[in-house]
């Protein structure tokens, strides 16, 4: 008697989501390679990603001046860094874990190679620097912005 495969049945690569992540995670990519299109973070993702352009866009115009900017930015700078933490988590998770969570009704088991340590290093060097970048760009405009107000107050 042949066995029909469900949505749970199939093989989740490790390796796989681990790269999603990293590449495409601000799109939610690899939320609906593990859960499928009905997962809310995976649109999280990809919402927060569509509110960010306009804002990263905003802020580049104005010189980071717009508030709206700010405000816009943030959940795609969020969304972007929970992609490159989403790459290292996955990544380091124990092949046994992985597959006691993902492949627990397949036949195949993970074998991580070399390939998810390299997007798990990528993920760290770029998601650091770009939130070390946020940060810094982030208090010299508040910063500025505080010598501007004392510039006109003591005028």
């Amino acid at each position: 008697m042949a066995t029909v495969a469900t949505h749970n049945s199939r093989f989740r690569s490790k390796t796989l989501t681990a790269a999603l992540a990293f590449f495409f995670g601000t799109l939610g990519a690899h939320r609906f390679y593990l859960y499928g299109l009905r997962d809310v973070w995976g649109w999280a993702h990809l919402v927060g990603t569509i509110i960010g352009i306009p804002g990263f866009m905003l802020l580049a115009a104005t010189e980071r001046a717009a508030i709206m900017g700010w405000v816009l930015a943030f959940p795609g700078a969020v969304s972007m860094l929970a992609a490159f933490l989403a790459a290292i988590v996955y990544g380091l998770r124990p092949d046994e874990k992985w597959d006691a969570q993902f492949n627990a009704h397949t036949d195949q088991q993970s074998r991580s190679g070399w390939t998810v340590i390299f997007v798990v290093i990528f993920s760290l060097l770029i998601g650091a620097f770009l939130l070390m970048t946020g940060l810094a760009l982030s208090f010299q405009t508040y910063f500025e912005s505080q010598v501007e107000a004392a510039k006109a107050i003591s005028q």
